[in-house]
């Protein structure tokens, strides 16, 4: 998971961070917990390894920037299996 939601004042991301992983718990997925700190030499490896198909992103749906809401709203009904990305100029596939 990346881009959290802030939740509230007191816990920040953490009951986010706690729902899933107690949903976890009941279904077959593992869930690992980390904050990332970016670095040069960290996002060159990332990129090696997306290159050598040694990882993949999941991307579920795609919408144009025209449809943003749609996407938040999808978003937020908490059904999402991957990412959903916002396309700004351009076509792209479904």
């Amino acid at each position: 998971m990346a881009g959290a939601p802030k939740g509230n004042r007191v816990t920040g991301p953490l009951s986010h961070i706690a729902a899933v992983r107690l949903a976890s718990m009941r279904g077959s997925r593992k869930v690992v917990n980390f904050i990332a700190k970016f670095n040069r030499p960290d996002l060159t490896f990332l990129g090696e390894l997306l290159e050598a198909r040694k990882i993949e992103s999941v991307i579920e749906r795609t919408y144009e920037l025209s449809e943003t809401a749609d996407a938040m709203r999808y978003m937020g009904e908490g059904h999402a299996q991957g990412k959903i990305v916002i396309t700004v100029g351009g076509d792209m596939h479904r």
